[in-house]
């Protein structure tokens, strides 16, 4: 027996063909579909990147105890199971952050790997003069921010890298699929193999050969706006259609790779004995909700819901669709089972040979989210997202052995003053490092959400509904319960850790959230706001000078009666934040007052 994963990053499903899509030029998608049981209620589990594919060796969530970070020393990994009981493994990838700090030991699970160089401002070429960048280049604003990962380097290593993209072949997606292709051809008469073939695309940039462009035609004027930023929509309607059609350029040209795929599967009837899987770690927003990107705002659909396909050839059913939930956690249990291994007792994902079947149900609801953001909970309908209880965001701490973040070292003034955790269920008698997590919270403006994606399946409307959040409450209290979240998290986001949720706890949370979040009734009463100005300041008092509220608040007073105005324009609530504000800090700040002012 034996097994192909294809992962794709950032793939948006809204985006498939065999999802509804019916502009976007992707035929071996469809193809796929045809091939395989398609599921439509897959969800992720844990954001972004790594967390991820932690969960794809770990059959378990990650994002309640940890942020990105390694697989640790206590991990079940589903690779190495293979290959430690005689199933060869191989990775053929170009995710450049698998070499980076928080992702070095996952690619060392496997029996052997091919790392593909060049993806998103990777540190490959070494050139010091600065590459010559084009006029309608546009450089993600976030990357000129002051940051330990320092990001504004990813710009100039990106167009270094691009000077050798010459032909298709030299693209770091065709080169990763080559390398997925030539293990195929060497192999496929062998038995006891699984392949994952990994590709960073369509992740951002959005790098392709002209001929891709070409398929959009005229939607395309400006080839080299490749780059959304995280951050809300603001770009004129030309390049906001600009930015999306060249996600669709791209998203052809992994279409194309995975032809290549499925034509190998052809050509050695492969179909009989080995099982295919087509998934992805998670969305991407291109608009929606008014947003790009990712990780900036709440999890909707667009980021979790996603795509996932998969043929067994024991069962051979394809062409036909799935309803039941399953998620990014059940892809290790259901490998492990069609090899005929044992699954590990900590992994809480599940094998999906039955679901494959005849749909079998798996679970009643599930849990997903970034770790410090909104917890979520969803039962198939409804979708709950559970906001912080307090604007600090306290208490959050990262439980590990392994104090990396994606491109650094935890810091000394993180380090220095952490505890010994007793150990989890799953850590096997593990003590862990428990760390503070000292990160600006940005995500307390959402506050609780709840959604009937049945009726309103673009989440444009959330819904009070009192006796179903309670229910939703109680579900995901009961889903982190099982995952042994830490005691804090409950805390965090305002669950009682040792009783069912009532319906005066919800009445009450709700009411305190937008008690505490309001900056004062008088003075929102009494002017008059211009554009997004109420939420520009109240997001500045309540999200970056929090221990100042009450100050604040009088000198915002003051300010006004000094003016003898009751108009609150862009102008004013800029000057008052600006000098407020180190000179240092200021082009930081107002950028993240446009993101901090955004509630949905």
């Amino acid at each position: 027996m034996k097994t192909i994963m294809i992962l794709f990053d950032s793939l948006n499903k809204n985006y498939l063909p065999p999802y509804g899509n019916s502009w976007i030029k992707a035929p071996n998608f469809q193809r796929l579909a045809e091939h395989s049981v398609k599921f439509d209620n897959c969800f992720a589990g844990s954001l972004p990147c790594m967390p991820a594919r932690r969960e794809l060796h770990t059959g378990r969530y990650n994002f309640l105890h940890r942020s990105w970070g390694p697989l640790e020393p206590f991990d079940d990994s589903m690779p190495e199971i293979l290959k430690m009981n005689g199933v060869y493994t191989h990775l053929a990838t170009d995710h450049h952050l698998y070499w980076a700090d928080g992702g070095a030991t996952y690619h060392s699970r496997f029996s052997s790997w091919e790392m593909i160089r060049g993806q998103e401002g990777d540190p490959w070429k070494g050139q010091i003069k600065f590459p010559d960048i084009p006029e309608d280049a546009k450089a993600p604003q976030r990357l000129f921010l002051p940051s330990r990962e320092k990001l504004a380097d990813i710009w100039r290593q990106e167009w270094v890298n691009r000077q050798e993209f010459k032909e298709e072949k030299d693209y770091p997606q065709s080169r990763t699929f080559k390398a997925g292709l030539d293990f195929i051809e060497k192999n496929y008469s062998e038995d006891n193999w699984f392949l994952q073939i990994e590709s960073f695309d369509p992740h951002e940039p959005y790098v392709v050969p002209e001929e891709y462009d070409a398929l959009y035609g005229e939607h395309i004027k400006k080839k080299n706006l490749d780059w959304p930023d995280y951050h809300p929509v603001i770009e004129n309607s030309d390049d906001v259609e600009n930015l999306k059609y060249k996600y669709a350029s791209l998203l052809s040209k992994c279409d194309k790779s995975l032809g290549n795929v499925l034509d190998l599967m052809d050509k050695y009837n492969m179909w009989e004995d080995t099982m295919l899987i087509v998934c992805t770690d998670h969305g991407f927003l291109l608009g929606e909700h008014g947003w790009w990107a990712k990780n900036m705002m709440p999890a909707y659909n667009e980021l979790v819901n996603t795509p996932l396909f998969i043929w067994d050839p024991r069962s051979k059913k394809k062409g036909e669709t799935r309803h039941s939930l399953v998620q990014l956690i059940d892809m290790a249990p259901t490998i492990l089972e069609f090899f005929g291994m044992e699954i590990p007792k900590d992994m809480q994902g599940k094998p999906l040979k039955e679901t494959i079947e005849n749909d079998k149900k798996v679970r009643d609801a599930c849990i997903f989210g970034w770790h410090g953001n909104q917890i979520n909970c969803t039962d198939g309908k409804y979708v709950y997202m559970r906001g912080e209880a307090v604007n600090t965001n306290a208490p959050l701490y990262e439980y590990t052995l392994m104090p990396t973040h994606i491109k650094s070292r935890f810091s000394i003034d993180e380090l220095k003053d952490f505890e010994i955790a007793e150990p989890f269920t799953f850590t096997k008698g593990c003590k862990t490092m428990k760390i503070e997590v000292k990160n600006f919270n940005q995500h307390y403006r959402f506050g609780t959400q709840l959604f009937d994606t049945e009726k309103d399946p673009y989440q444009e409307s959330p819904i009070v509904d009192i006796a179903t959040e309670v229910k939703m409450a109680n579900t995901m209290r009961k889903l982190m319960m099982e995952s042994d979240a830490p005691r804090e998290q409950y805390d965090r986001i305002g669950l009682p850790y040792d009783r069912e949720v009532t319906e005066k706890d919800i009445i009450e949370y709700r009411e305190r959230f937008e008690r505490e979040y309001s900056i004062d009734k008088d003075i929102e009463s009494s002017l008059e706001w211009e554009g997004n100005t109420k939420n520009e300041l109240t997001a500045f008092i309540n999200l970056v000078k929090i221990s100042d509220k009450e100050k604040l608040i009088k000198e915002f007073k003051d300010e006004m009666k000094n003016r003898n105005s009751s108009i609150v324009t862009e102008s004013i609530i800029e000057e008052f934040v600006k000098e407020r504000v180190d000179e240092e800090r200021k082009p930081m700040i107002m950028y993240f007052l446009n993101l901090l002012s955004r509630r949905k």
